[in-house]
Parts: C-alpha cells; sequence; structure tokens
C-alpha cells in the first residue's frame, strides 16, 4: 500500500522577543534552522519538508537561507499559523500534515517516525496524533500529525487568535469532535517538564550549541538516547538552561485553555548561581 502524501511543516520566523533572529544563530558551521531541517530529512516518513515562514520583510532572511541550502520554502500569515499551515498544505497537494516548530534543533528523527508511524497504523482511528497530551519526551521532540481534512476543518472553524497562533490547540480543546491519540516515550518516563532542548532563550542556545559542540560531526545522527547520554557524562551541559525547564507558552493561556492545567508549565525562574 503506497503512503499518502506526507508534508512536514517546519514553521520559522526571524521575529522573537527573547532571542531574536534564533533560527539563523551558527550552530555547527551552519545556521540553526538548516541543521534542524538536516535532523528531521534523516526520518523516513517526514515526506516533503518545507519551511513555512511569514511573507514579512524581516523573513527575506529565512527565506534566502532556504534558498541557499536548497530548502523548500512556503510564505504565509505572520500571526495566523493555522492560515499558514493550511495554505502550505494546500499548495503541496498535502494528503498528511506534520507539524514541528523551528525551535526544535534537537529533535530525534526517530521520535518523528514514531509519531507518524502510529498515526499511519491507525489511520482509520484518529483525526489527530501527537506525543504532546500529555506529553513525556524531553521538551523540543515536538511531533504533530494530522490528516489534511481535519487542518481543513480546524482552518475553517477556529475562531479564538491562541487556536490561530499556536496551529492546534483547536484539535485538542475539541475532544468530543475529534479523535485523538497520542504516542508516550517508551521509556516509562515523563522528562517533558525536566529536561528543555528547545530554543526560546540565550540559555537554550547555549545548551544546544554546547550538545552539538560534544556530539557532532562525531556523531551526526545522534540521538535522544544519546544526548541523555551526554548529559549524564555532563551535568555541566545541563545545568545550562535548567532553570527554563518546563516553560511553554501555556503559561500565558491557562485561563483559556481547557485541557491545560498549571502542572503542564512553569514560570522562567532566575538561574542557579
Amino acid at each position: 500500500m503506497s503512503l499518502p502524501r506526507i508534508l512536514t511543516v517546519v514553521q520559522a520566523r526571524m521575529g522573537s522577543s527573547r532571542l531574536p533572529g534564533k533560527v539563523l544563530l551558527p550552530l555547527a558551521g551552519q545556521p540553526l534552522l538548516v541543521r534542524m531541517v538536516e535532523r528531521v530529512q534523516r526520518a523516513h516518513l517526514a515526506g516533503t519538508i518545507v519551511v513555512a515562514t511569514t511573507t514579512d520583510a524581516a523573513d527575506d532572511a529565512v527565506a534566502a537561507c532556504c534558498a541557499a541550502h536548497g530548502l523548500e520554502c512556503f510564505r504565509g500569515s505572520a500571526l495566523d499559523l493555522l492560515d499558514r499551515h493550511y495554505q502550505a498544505a494546500r499548495h503541496y497537494g498535502a494528503d498528511v500534515v506534520l507539524k514541528i516548530p523551528s525551535d526544535c534543533p534537537l529533535i530525534d528523527p526517530g521520535v518523528i517516525d514514531e509519531v507518524v508511524g502510529f498515526y499511519l497504523h491507525f489511520a482509520d482511528r484518529y483525526d489527530f496524533v501527537s506525543n504532546l497530551h500529555p506529553a513525556t519526551f524531553p521538551d523540543g521532540n515536538d511531533v504533530e500529525v494530522m490528516p489534511f481534512e481535519a487542518l481543513e476543518t480546524a482552518w475553517r472553524e477556529a475562531q479564538r487568535p491562541l487556536e490561530r497562533e499556536h496551529t492546534t490547540p483547536f484539535f485538542w480543546e475539541n475532544p468530543g469532535q475529534f479523535r485523538l491519540g497520542n504516542v508516550a516515550w517508551d521509556s516509562g518516563k515523563d522528562f517533558s517538564m525536566s529536561h528543555r532542548w528547545t530554543i526560546d532563550y540565550p540559555e537554550d542556545y547555549k545548551f544546544i550549541s554546547a550538545v552539538y559542540e560534544a556530539l557532532y560531526p562525531t556523531n551526526a545522527a545522534f540521538g535522544l538516547d544519546d544526548i541523555l547520554a551526554l548529559l549524564v557524562r555532563r551535568p555541566d551541559i545541563a545545568q545550562l538552561n535548567a532553570h527554563l525547564a518546563g516553560v511553554n507558552w501555556y503559561r500565558n493561556h491557562l485561563a483559556d485553555l481547557t485541557t491545560v492545567d498549571a502542572s503542564q508549565t512553569k514560570q522562567p525562574s532566575p538561574p542557579s548561581l
């Protein structure tokens, strides 16, 4: 049986109040965005990979980076990311859409394949599958999968600003309308609030750079287990952004989200001395 047309959308923009231009910061001799897409490309089930940026002039730099490195690029709405994903999916004729944010430069390709493989195996049972509800993997291994028809429904019906800005809340906030699936980390552990591998602050960049310096290019295909082993050997690396573990966008919307509570997010705290 042939696979559906899978499109992986890596959303990326230059604007960031805490770390401007983070997607193009240097990482092991290339822009961070390029290193991340390299990791996504190692997944067997990622299909076509497109960087979805905005039409803002500031993001001409993202488009130029994609052109220079032979990456697919789609430009759409700056604030309505649900529309950006939907329009990209229409443009590429996708049957299935993966959402992966560009702030996950340490994402494990094996995790991508695990989540997508689960969706494909049970496609007749689910309208939306992720590894985030509830989350168990180290933060920064975010994978969300949906058929185009479900994405189109969300695009047509979602009204709240947070549903448009964050693309997928309309799915998991409406469990009565959508059949939801979740993939848990098979280790049986929950590192989602204790291990932060995403990038939003300068300390995150220091952490990610240190991981790459230690593991790349000797082990260019390093994954989740390699990073965990490194952090055991090098607790100094783990401490670089440990004070930010558990910080995510939920903290600003707890009054609006019905399926997320305060145990799933934290406020930033000062680093320990």
